[in-house]
């Protein structure tokens, strides 16, 4: 199975996005192990697809954006916005808190993707990212989804430590607050017994999985 550019599969992907998987049950509950309040906040989800996670936001304001037309079609939202990682629509400092889940693995390069998070981000504020674990792509892990009609595909994916997550984050000006690691194990078991993968489950149990990573903007980028 050759691997699609990050943009046609998940053109692919939208109409059927919203369904629950292994790794989005598991990404959520990374990302609440990191503990960034949103309540009353000001929140931009960067990367939202279907802004699935921004309809149980609870932010004063919430904003998402997505480089794919057609995620953004799917959504229920009132502001949305196409754009690229690497170049946010926004003036510095304008959010509270940025939110950049399970993007950054579509990203060959840190930097720009980086920088521009901490440009969007108020100084103080916090910039939680989240991606598929080094570890579990050294394991063969590939990211993976079905489409409408049931076809399954690969997305592309570019693999990144947590070091160089970190170290590019730093250049940035970000410092890391919290790491979390979401580990396959009894919460999503079911996922892979639904589909007649439990030999999978009992070879991937205690693999990490997801990275999540909570940073606090320093404002002032090396």
């Amino acid at each position: 199975m050759s691997a699609l550019p990050a943009r046609a599969a998940y053109r692919l992907w939208a109409p059927s996005y919203d369904a629950e998987t292994a790794m989005s049950h598991l990404e959520t509950e990374t990302i609440a192990m990191l503990d960034v309040a949103t309540q009353g906040r000001s929140l931009l989800d960067v990367g939202c697809g279907t802004a699935r996670r921004l309809r149980a936001s609870d932010a004063a304001m919430a904003v998402g954006v997505d480089a794919t037309i057609e995620m953004l079609t799917q959504a229920d939202a009132d502001r949305l916005a196409a754009a690229d990682v690497r170049a946010l629509p926004f003036a510095g400092a304008s959010f509270d808190v940025t939110w950049c889940r399970l993007v950054l693995g579509h990203v060959p390069d840190l930097d720009a993707a980086y920088a521009e998070l901490a440009r969007v981000c108020r100084e103080n504020g916090s910039v939680v990212v989240s991606d598929v674990a080094a570890e579990a792509a050294r394991a063969g892990h590939k990211r993976t989804f079905s489409d409408a009609a049931g076809a399954t595909h690969e997305v592309e994916h570019f693999v990144h430590s947590a070091g160089v997550h970190v170290t590019a984050a730093a250049r940035a000006g970000l410092e890391l607050e919290r790491r979390a690691d979401g580990i396959v194990g009894p919460s999503i078991r079911s996922y892979y017994v639904n589909a007649g993968k439990e030999r999978a489950y009992e070879q991937q149990k205690g693999l990490p999985l997801v990275l999540g990573l909570r940073f606090r903007n320093r404002g002032v980028a090396t």
